[in-house]
């Protein structure tokens, strides 16, 4: 156990920025405008579509961090020099999360970062722009008799004739937050809805006991292969059901994952560990810990699940300390790691998990791993031209590449655990900025509420989705009832008001309180009563719908 003061936690925030920094500038200096630096040669490469991925990756965490003027200098040269008109084959699913989040996530910290903003900000801006541009380039992929998208799009051609129609469940259902903020930030409803659609038609396929497999074939429906888990290929699926209720406020995504985890809990779970099982039969088929399913204890800790998450999280600490750090697949049984999966590519699910369970218990065990991690990456993974991914922990060899997620993750969820009162976790105090105005004449609050973190770390602010698509309707409504409060009531406006009270159509009844035959007038202005949302607490906050 630690107990920081003030000072270690400084100390160890500059640690943490001077690892950032010695990273970035190396990309800088040596592989800009490729898209990721290769630390062992020290030039880059371009890995999931020619786009300067490291840099947009990076560019919110510029801001974390605290430098303004670096974060305006590279969100303007990235609108000069990114250009998505290109023949490249690119992941639908990587370049959603890392690309289209990245910008989304800098377009709304645009503001806090001092930048000078168009009129309307957040509901419009170059970033903004950047964003639904490349997203507008992975929408072919969604056009299937399904709705589930292919795993590659040509972001020039669209969809090859020969592309495989399998691809992992993640890649299915990974969309929904990128894809809500832009359709209520841009007011196009396209992207929210082929998300919506996507997530729709992977639910139907969940088998009997109520699991999904690791790839499906997205045009016959059928589960190529069936291995069930919480790990590759499936982790973010679940991460998205949870933190699209949150951010979006919607029960069905919430009641989609509390009937998984039923099944989870029911089917995977063994002494806190979760093993792979047949997603017909519950039998195992995997006995392995895969360092990506490392972000579930901080997935429970969202949804308040805190003894499970405790549990499960110093199962996967006990491995850490065993290596240095989290191997790809690590065998329970055997309590070593796997062959061919030795490697550890400075992933940052370990640490995410460490941030929430942080801030949910205070708990300093936690504060303990992000030590540990500090001092694994400098001693095992740091080279003169940045971070290497260990290419096998027993030894401690390295792999030529340094992954984008490294300055987007990694860096910046240590950076958070290590900074509790950081804007990003609701810290400040009032008149300090934490909050700002947006919108038309600036009547929206933002960065007030809290922000959620979409898989690749970029924070998006719920609020900015009010500010865009709900704020405008609201005036129209309350103006339409005032109109209609200032208008004589006439004749025939009571013959249409006593319709009116007569109540909804059948199955359209718009309170499960009213008992058969019972009718309800609602008075023309009324407070709702509590919906579900507002009984949803996350960490002490209260979130409420959009009535």
């Amino acid at each position: 156990r630690v107990t920081p003061s003030l000072n270690h936690l400084i100390y160890r925030s500059s640690r943490i920025k001077s690892m950032f920094y010695h990273a970035y500038n190396s990309y800088l200096d040596n592989a800009f405008p490729y898209d990721e630096l290769r630390p062992l040669t020290c030039d880059g490469q371009d890995t999931w579509g020619s786009f300067s991925l490291t840099l947009i990756d990076a560019l919110d965490t510029l801001m974390v961090l605290g430098n303004q003027t670096e974060f305006q200098r590279v969100a303007s040269l990235l609108q000069d020099t990114v250009d998505f008109d290109i023949d490249v084959n690119a992941s639908v699913f990587e370049t959603n999360i890392r690309v289209v989040g990245g910008l989304l996530s800098a377009h709304l910290l645009a503001g806090r970062a001092g930048m000078e903003l168009e009129p309307g900000w957040p509901c419009s801006g170059p970033l903004l722009r950047m964003a639904e541009d490349a997203a507008r380039k992975l929408l072919p992929a969604f056009q299937t008799p399904t709705g589930m998208p292919y795993g590659t799009v040509n972001l020039l051609r669209g969809v090859s004739p020969t592309e495989t129609p399998v691809t992992c469940t993640a890649g299915v259902g990974t969309f929904i937050l990128e894809f809500a903020t832009l359709s209520r930030l841009t007011g196009d409803a396209m992207f929210e809805n082929v998300a919506r659609r996507a997530l729709r038609a992977l639910w139907k396929t969940r088998s009997d006991i109520g699991l999904v497999g690791n790839h499906i074939d997205i045009v016959s429906k059928k589960w190529v292969a069936q291995d069930a888990g919480i790990g590759a290929g499936v982790d973010s699926y679940f991460e998205y059901l949870v933190k699209g209720a949150i951010m979006l406020q919607d029960e069905e995504l919430l009641n989609m994952f509390l009937e998984y985890d039923r099944a989870i809990q029911n089917y995977t779970r063994f002494d806190d560990w979760y093993l792979w099982v047949q997603m017909h039969k519950g039998t195992v088929s995997m006995p392995v810990f895969q360092s990506l399913e490392a972000f579930w204890p901080g997935l429970q800790s969202l949804l308040g699940n805190l003894d499970g998450a405790v549990r499960t999280f110093q199962n996967y600490y006990s491995v850490w300390r065993q290596f240095g750090g989290l191997p790809e697949f690590y065998s329970i049984p055997q309590g070593y790691t796997v062959d061919k999966r030795e490697g550890y590519p400075l992933r940052p699910e370990l640490i995410e998990s460490a941030m929430y369970l942080f801030r949910a218990t205070g708990d300093h065990t936690y504060l303990q791993l992000g030590l540990d991690a500090l001092e694994s990456i400098e001693k095992i993974a740091k080279t003169p031209c940045g971070y290497a991914s260990v290419k096998d922990l027993r030894d401690h060899q390295l792999d030529n590449r340094m992954e984008s997620f490294f300055l987007a993750e990694t860096v910046k969820y240590l950076y958070l655990l290590f900074d509790p009162t950081h804007f990003l976790h609701g810290g400040g105090t009032e008149g300090d900025g934490f909050w700002e105005a947006g919108g038309e004449g600036g009547q929206c609050v933002l960065g007030a509420g809290g922000f959620i973190f979409n898989t690749e770390a970029h924070p998006l602010d719920p609020a900015a989705l009010y500010c865009c698509s709900r704020h405008a309707q609201d005036q129209q409504d309350l103006h339409d009832i005032l109109l209609s409060l200032s208008q004589p009531v006439g004749k025939e406006d009571r013959q249409s008001e006593s319709k009116e009270t007569e109540g909804p159509p059948p199955g359209q009844s718009e309170s499960i309180a009213l008992k058969p035959g019972e009718k309800k007038t609602p008075p023309l202005l009324s407070c709702p009563v509590q919906p579900f949302t507002a009984r949803f607490s996350i960490l002490g906050q209260v979130f409420s719908d959009n009535t």
